[in-house]
């Protein structure tokens, strides 16, 4: 298998921006789901929507500087790096966990914005959000019909 790198040269800040955000992240991935939803409820309270095109540059950025996050298994820190990024520019994409509506069984973390997946190759319908966290910092309905507590 081969990962494949990002053609993105990054200004030096924002490079260091993606660093920490993905360090962050690493940490935070490692929490219970539930701590997980209250980190990012809390950071989304406050922010507005992010667009497609910054949430897209957000995740580029992150798996420009993060092996891990470019990795077939780096779904819910490149998720999260992704998002903790966004917020540090002031807006917040929906953070997503969720599962495979086709067999085999699979577990998937990714963002959202306008309404859409932002740089999975995946087609509509093939994911569902057991629990979503979207700007304003409400976990949505999905967690609240029985998700992660």
């Amino acid at each position: 298998m081969t990962v494949e790198r990002p053609e993105v040269t990054l200004a030096p800040g924002r490079h260091l921006a993606a660093l920490l955000a993905v360090a962050a992240a690493r940490i935070l991935a490692t929490r219970r789901p539930a701590r997980i939803r209250q980190v990012l409820a809390r950071l989304a309270a406050h922010a507005g929507p992010a667009g497609r095109a910054e949430v897209l540059a957000a995740r580029q950025a992150v798996m420009a500087v993060s092996l891990t996050c470019r990795g077939a298994r780096g779904c819910v820190p490149r998720s999260l790096a992704t998002t903790l990024l966004c917020r540090a520019g002031g807006s917040v994409p929906t953070w997503c966990v969720g599962v495979r509506t086709v067999a085999p069984f699979g577990a998937h973390a990714w963002v959202e914005a306008e309404g859409e997946m932002v740089g999975e190759s995946l087609p509509p319908g093939y994911l569902r959000a057991l629990l979503r966290v979207d700007p304003g910092g409400a976990p949505a309905a999905a967690a609240a019909e029985g998700g992660w507590s």
